[in-house]
């Protein structure tokens, strides 16, 4: 099983014990999420900004308009840095300062590259619409030229990286565990709700069958 080798970069220092580094587990919890939060200068200023992505191996792509500041920051600097993560569970301690959260996250370290050719940038077009939902790609109305042409999509090669997880429960003290106080944990959790179709779809359209199937896998 591969790991990304830690250096100053992506070494996890707070919390080291929480520390993962390996590919197959950093890749569990990109393929989890939806989002990723990437972090770009414009005009001296730091910004960070959510972003929908796919992943092909060890590639993350975004895709956006051809003016769009934030891929054309990204590809004038040549690097990104990207965060994903998830929040599993609140966890209430008998105390404020035990207070915290059960969680997975993962920073990625990339080189940003344009995708040129065109059958690399559909497949990579293709791979955020089905990270969204598997199969859907194939359902669609094929681009046309005008919005391929439109869209500006960037290769992130992921050079480096590093997740923390936490998944215990509560930690107090020990002179507080008899404290008159409730604590536990909220587990928290993403779900599916019932597909709602659109109202001008024609009545004859079924909802098909990899949304039924996603919203069953996904359903609270």
């Amino acid at each position: 099983m591969s790991t990304y080798a830690t250096s100053e970069l992506n070494k996890v220092k707070r919390g080291a014990k929480r520390a993962v580094y390996d590919v197959e587990q950093i890749n569990d919890i990109l393929d989890a999420g939806f989002v990723g939060y990437i972090s770009y200068h414009y005009n001296g200023k730091a910004i960070c900004l959510p972003m929908a992505y796919g992943r092909i191996e060890n590639k993350i792509y975004l895709h956006g308009s051809l003016k769009n500041r934030m891929l054309l920051a990204l590809l004038e600097a040549k690097e990104a840095s990207m965060t994903i993560m998830h929040l599993d569970a609140l966890i209430l301690a008998r105390s404020g300062f035990h207070h915290s959260v059960n969680y997975r996250s993962a920073t990625l370290f990339t080189n940003v590259t344009k995708v040129e050719n065109p059958e690399e940038k559909e497949a990579a077009l293709k791979c955020v619409v089905d990270h969204m939902i598997p199969g859907r790609w194939e359902k669609l109305r094929p681009m046309n030229g005008k919005e391929f042409n439109s869209t500006l999509v960037l290769e992130m090669e992921i050079q480096t990286a590093s997740a923390k997880i936490r998944d215990v429960g509560v930690v107090d003290e020990k002179s507080d565990l008899d404290l008159p106080i409730w604590a536990g944990i909220i587990p928290l959790k993403q779900v599916a709700a019932l597909p709602v179709k659109d109202p001008l779809l024609p009545r004859q359209i079924r909802t098909p069958k990899h949304v039924v199937a996603y919203y069953k896998k996904n359903k609270a």
